[in-house]
């Protein structure tokens, strides 16, 4: 583990290793959640990986605020403490938020932006509840499929309770196993991530106007069977980008490494 030390004094952790990777540095890796501890990402089938455990989550220390805007000087400060002139740059679910938001602030330090699973709330992409409806119903011979899919409406109907939401965690993986069930192990920061998202975080057609014009290579991946960002949603996302390459992951989830590791590593060895 690493230490470094931001601009208005909170210690935050990376985890992994900086040196020598394929293509000119580390990928560096943004957790979502969101404000979950970087540790579900550790087992990412790739080398040359440096996790960082966003304020307040993992192995950092608290801080006075935890809104979206406001961490990314905090990537910026990792980018510093590395010695990287530029960040190859992964966001998971809403870490790809931040890595957005990072991207378009400082798009000259980004190398390549790989975006799994991205939240589609920054861009204002909207997820209806049909287009979920639409992936899950196509689980529908899956053992836990009546269970999960009754809290599925229950939610839909509005009653979206933490059992409730809970319940839906097969929804969010191609194989719903034991390594499935330990992601949910990984410790999160509630408080924390109630303010990630918090008004004035950012103003998604502004985000998309900056999109518009980011000359950055992007790989955007997203599973065949993921409830949160369905793949007529990435497809509508990879077009906000001018050097986007969206792939769709056969059988996979909201964690598409979790279902395929070799196929998702081989998804990575080409980025546009």
């Amino acid at each position: 583990m690493g230490a470094f030390t931001t601009s208005d004094g909170v210690t935050l952790a990376h985890h992994g290793s900086p040196g020598p990777a394929p293509g000119s540095g580390p990928l560096v890796c943004l957790p979502g959640g969101p404000m979950q501890a970087s540790s579900y990402l550790g087992g990412l089938p790739l080398d040359g990986v440096v996790r960082l455990d966003l304020r307040g989550t993992g192995e950092s220390g608290p801080a006075g605020t935890y809104r979206a805007d406001r961490q990314v000087g905090d990537v910026e400060a990792l980018r510093r403490h590395l010695g990287l002139d530029r960040l190859r740059l992964f966001g998971h679910s809403a870490g790809g938020t931040l890595a957005i938001l990072y991207a378009i602030r400082f798009p000259e330090r980004v190398e390549e932006l790989v975006l799994v699973a991205p939240s589609p709330r920054v861009v204002g992409i909207d997820v209806t509840d049909d287009d979920r409806r639409e992936v899950a119903e196509r689980r529908h011979a899956e053992p836990w499929f009546e269970q999960a899919y009754a809290a599925f409406r229950r939610i839909w109907a509005g009653d979206p309770t933490p059992e409730a939401f809970q319940a839906i965690a097969p929804f969010m993986h191609g194989r719903w196993d034991d390594r499935a069930r330990r992601l949910d192990e990984h410790p999160r920061n509630d408080e924390a991530a109630k303010e990630f998202y918090a008004e004035g975080a950012f103003d998604p057609e502004q985000v998309r106007a900056r999109l518009a014009t980011l000359d950055v290579p992007t790989l955007l991946v997203t599973g065949e069977l993921d409830v949160a960002l369905p793949p007529r949603c990435a497809r509508e996302y990879a077009d906000l980008f001018p050097r986007a390459r969206l792939v769709v992951q056969q059988a996979a989830g909201h964690f598409p490494w979790l279902d395929d590791p070799e196929s998702f590593a081989a998804t990575l060895q080409r980025i546009p």
